[in-house]
């Protein structure tokens, strides 16, 4: 049985954590029949996952927080571009928001335009067609 038996570097370990986030949210989306585009270097453009349905597309970046509650606070970190929807998940819970982008410099996660989702995708899928 395979086992892993070398460290892994703390800050390498965080990115793996934020892109097994990413991953979760293509893979529901491919389940949907969703279009899924990755970008190979998103830095610059905050869109870590490109979705069409053919004829449009859409722009959504994940994040993951250290939220102790839905009323955490976010900052706005895509302001100039072209993003749609952003993902939130609680890495200290199982559960997140979708959100549209907004231009605020900040907004609680259980703002009204929000919608909160256990990480499952019966209830992601919910709530991101709800936006």
């Amino acid at each position: 049985m395979p086992r892993r038996l070398t460290q892994t570097k703390p800050g390498t370990h965080q990115a793996m954590k934020n892109t097994s986030y990413e991953s979760m949210v293509v893979s529901w989306l491919m389940q949907d029949g969703w279009q899924v585009f990755l970008p190979i270097l998103d830095h610059g453009h905050q869109t870590d996952i490109l979705i069409s349905d053919g004829p449009s597309y859409y722009r959504i970046q994940v994040k993951t927080v250290e939220a102790s509650g839905e009323d955490h606070v976010v900052h706005n970190a895509w302001k100039g571009s072209n993003v749609d929807v952003v993902v939130y998940f609680a890495r200290n819970s199982n559960w997140g928001v979708v959100a549209p982008a907004f231009e605020d410099e900040t907004r609680p996660l259980n703002h009204p335009e929000h919608r909160k989702l256990t990480q499952d995708r019966k209830e992601f899928l919910r709530e991101f067609h709800q936006l």
